[in-house]
């Protein structure tokens, strides 16, 4: 069965808005992610400068409606990977959760050559249908760390990141596994690796930890504060032909077009 989105290993206190300034940021959410507002946005500024001329012309509309996004992208989805994290897109998790997609810098640079190839590149990501949901449904499926950067990734949910596109300081960070990625899981992530069990009883770490163990970078990345799960995760379409990306565990996100508004929206009313 389909596991309940992660929990956090102990409650962390978040400051509460009051009820009016709640409800405002909830209608200018459900304004601002209408489809029809949504189609005369500009894509978000680009955060890197290689591959900019296709992602800084396209539409929002492209990165989350299937049916545009299809007639802009074809099969090319390491392009569409590489648009949605330069333009800083969320994805969203459990019904609000909004999780900026990270790509390290290794595997941004990998999708871009990949997307250079075209749609029939041999290393195109793939996208599994409907029918596999879950992770367990894929062929050949096993539990181990073992990903391909095709149909599995290496993985990591981050909190309390700085600056999080999406208000929440939430990321979703993806690295090349089986390559030279500083950004990627270190050994102990991999030997330790049990991605299929509920996150409650898995290993959180924090900068600190990661650090220790050779991801020298992380709290520059994400900042002091912020701390890891990480999670083996694949791509796949339901039933309206959207795009998700799970977690082994089956929490699992869809490409929501909020960039960074809420936290516009909340740095506007002081919050």
């Amino acid at each position: 069965d389909r596991q309940p989105c992660h929990t956090l290993p102990s409650p962390l206190p978040t400051p509460t808005p009051p009820t009016m300034l709640r409800i405002i940021l909830f209608i200018a959410s459900i304004v601002y992610l209408s489809p029809t507002t949504l189609a005369f946005l500009p894509a978000p500024e680009p955060s890197r400068s290689t591959n900019m001329s296709r992602s800084s012309t396209i539409s929002a509309e492209a990165l989350v409606d299937p049916t545009q996004r299809d007639a802009h992208y074809g099969g090319n989805v390491a392009q569409y990977l590489v648009d949605l994290h330069d333009t800083k897109s969320t994805f969203n998790f459990c019904g609000g959760m909004m999780f900026q997609l990270v790509l390290s810098d290794v595997l941004r640079e990998h999708l871009g050559k990949v997307a250079a190839k075209g749609d029939e590149s041999s290393e195109q990501p793939t996208i599994a249908p409907s029918s596999q949901g879950l992770m367990s449904a894929l062929p050949n499926y096993e539990q181990s760390a073992t990903a391909d950067n095709i149909q599995t990734f290496h993985g990591r949910e981050v909190r309390k990141v700085k600056d999080a596109a999406g208000g929440m300081g939430f990321a979703l960070h993806l690295s090349l596994a089986n390559g030279d990625d500083p950004e990627g899981w270190t050994k102990e992530e991999i030997a330790g690796y049990d991605g299929w069990k509920h996150d409650v009883s898995r290993q959180w770490r924090t900068g600190d930890m990661l650090q220790g163990e050779g991801f020298a970078s992380f709290k520059d990345k994400f900042g002091k504060d912020a701390f890891t799960l990480h999670h083996k995760c694949y791509l796949h379409y339901d039933g309206f032909n959207k795009m998700w990306l799970s977690a082994e565990d089956g929490c699992e996100g869809t490409p929501s077009g909020d960039g960074g508004m809420m936290a516009k929206l909340k740095g506007a009313l002081g919050l």
